[in-house]
């Protein structure tokens, strides 16, 4: 089972077990993580699952979509070159020790 690390805003790390096909939001959720929102709850709707991924990571993670890429114009944090919504990041064993870090808030 894949793990991702995921870094809190103020820098301690948890790590997560994923299952294969998920999505990091769904891992996020499943494990408590408080500042993944996910009002939406995975549908590409509501840009409250946003992550920054680490850059070691960026290629691995695949493309952001145009409809990922407009919502995340609409994120309540700064949007830069390696945000994501963990939504849309589906889980695979090439993923396995991702690393994403968390914004201090998603509303």
């Amino acid at each position: 089972m894949p793990n991702i690390t995921f870094i809190h805003p103020d820098g301690h790390a948890q790590n997560v077990d994923a299952a294969l096909g998920d999505s990091a939001m769904s891992a996020a959720t499943r494990a408590g993580i408080d500042e993944i929102v996910a009002e939406c709850g995975g549908s590409a709707v509501c840009a409250t699952c946003h992550v920054y991924v680490d850059d070691d990571w960026l290629t691995r993670v695949g493309d952001v979509s145009g409809d990922e890429s407009e919502l995340l114009e609409g994120v309540a944090t700064d949007r830069l070159p390696n945000s994501r919504l963990s939504c849309q990041i589906k889980i695979t064993e090439a993923l396995d020790g991702l690393v994403l870090r968390l914004p201090e808030r998603q509303i």
